[in-house]
């Protein structure tokens, strides 16, 4: 962990603790997806037939149709890497649970925030990419977050 790194940690996605890995949560707290194709490379990517109902059904669907066309593949390695030195156990923490994810559990994100002792905000409706269809309740999360701390880093 960096000095110069924020005083408190934002998690809108997935925090694993120390020595576990994304995958291993995700078979404890299943998704509702079933879009994803695992590459035979190495890279996965969300089935673009069916990437606004899983991963952006709160957006209008030209939105959606641009994202599942213009996504990048993730390297399948990330969801098994084993975390060290998690940020959300050394930081006070805020967290953004999308009610309506279909990528990540919200059972297992409401998890996540629940070990952290994160301050939690639930979002209806919001789906994986609540970044774009909430953004305003994002930033004022991001200005929570900034505006509570008390500890100033150089």
């Amino acid at each position: 962990m960096t000095p110069k790194w924020p005083a408190w940690y934002i998690s809108l996605r997935m925090p694993p603790d120390d020595g576990e890995s994304e995958a291993n949560h995700g078979k404890m707290h299943p998704s509702a997806y079933r879009s994803l194709i695992k590459g035979k490379d190495g890279w996965d990517y969300i089935d673009p037939k069916f990437f606004a109902a899983d991963f952006s059904g709160d957006l209008p669907a030209s939105r959606a149709d641009f994202m599942a066309n213009s996504q990048p593949p993730t390297a399948d390695t990330v969801f098994h890497a084993i975390i060290r030195n998690p940020a959300g156990k050394m930081k006070p923490s805020w967290y953004m649970v999308a009610k309506s994810d279909r990528i990540i559990n919200p059972d297992l994100e409401r998890m996540y925030a629940k070990r952290a002792k994160s301050h939690v905000v639930e979002i209806e409706g919001a789906g994986h990419s609540v970044y774009i269809s909430h953004a305003k309740e994002v930033a004022q999360l991001i200005i929570a977050a900034a505006t509570d701390t008390k500890q100033i880093i150089s």
